[in-house]
């Protein structure tokens, strides 16, 4: 089945436009200052960060579907921050190795500046590269590798990506917690784990975390104009450093151990933004 964003002729702006429309109509909320996309093990910080104002199947709205992804919640929520800004919570990512195309990978977030926002949070489960990170970390992402062989810009669109990853924002996350560790997060196209040799040329290219999300969403949150904060919750050494087997279980079940702790974490961080 062709995803809609597809189909010659539609613009991917105006269908975002759309999508933020029925948000608008059904959460009753104009306008969202403040985007969070939740990956595995994030979830939860949805409850903590204020009131929810309204709860939506993500399937409702144009562009989005179910997640195809066990621990991603599938709902869209509009939530009053006590500040009295209202964040949108997107709980359905779309996924680059699910091949809609990248259209529809970076459509949540083109969505989020379409409701107004003009700050976008990216979590994710990812695998760690550093030894000392073991199941549980939370890391701020710093930079990117894309490995995906893609980009959400199309035609002539030169987008600077200097500090993509905002340093303002990663300094209020360290006034929460002092001791959060910084990465760089390669983003792989999936849906297969790393071999241990592509872990290591990640590695030797300054890469310090492995995922299969994120760094196309963050291109698009630039062009859009909204400032990012990436964070990732290391569910797992990656493959050759972790000696183990990689297994989705091992990531669900070590996001659903660290949930409390980094939800805590990331509502704490949103108060501040």
């Amino acid at each position: 089945m062709v995803h809609p964003l597809n189909v010659e002729g539609v613009d991917p702006f105006e269908f975002a436009q759309r999508a933020a429309d029925q948000i608008a109509q059904k959460t009753s909320v104009e306008h969202h200052d403040i985007a969070l996309t939740l990956g595995s093990g994030w979830s939860k910080a949805a409850d903590l960060i204020g009131e929810t104002v309204a709860e939506i199947p993500a399937n409702d709205i144009a562009g989005f579907h179910k997640p195809a992804v066990a621990g991603h919640i599938g709902t869209i929520r509009s939530i009053k921050l006590p500040s009295g800004k209202h964040a949108l919570i997107i709980g359905a990512r779309t996924h680059f190795y699910e091949n809609h195309g990248v259209r529809a990978v970076v459509h949540s977030v083109r969505t989020a500046a379409k409701t107004g926002a003009k700050t976008m949070v990216l979590t994710n489960g990812a695998g760690g590269i550093r030894p000392e990170w073991d199941g549980g970390a939370a890391v701020l992402i710093s930079d990117h590798i894309n490995l995906t062989a893609s980009s959400p810009l199309e035609g002539a669109n030169f987008v600077d990506l200097t500090d993509l990853y905002s340093s303002r924002l990663r300094g209020l996350a360290k006034e929460v917690d002092a001791s959060l560790d910084e990465g760089v997060y390669v983003q792989f196209r999936g849906p297969h784990y790393e071999t241990p040799a592509e872990v290591q040329m990640a590695k030797k290219m300054g890469g310090d975390i492995v995922g299969m999300s994120t760094a196309l969403e963050a291109i698009a949150a630039r062009e859009s104009g909204m400032e990012v904060l990436g964070m990732s919750l290391i569910t797992n050494l990656a493959a050759g450093v972790q000696k183990t087997p990689l297994s989705h279980e091992e990531v669900i079940a070590a996001g659903k151990a660290a949930e409390a702790k980094i939800s805590k974490l990331l509502a704490e961080i949103v108060s501040k933004l």
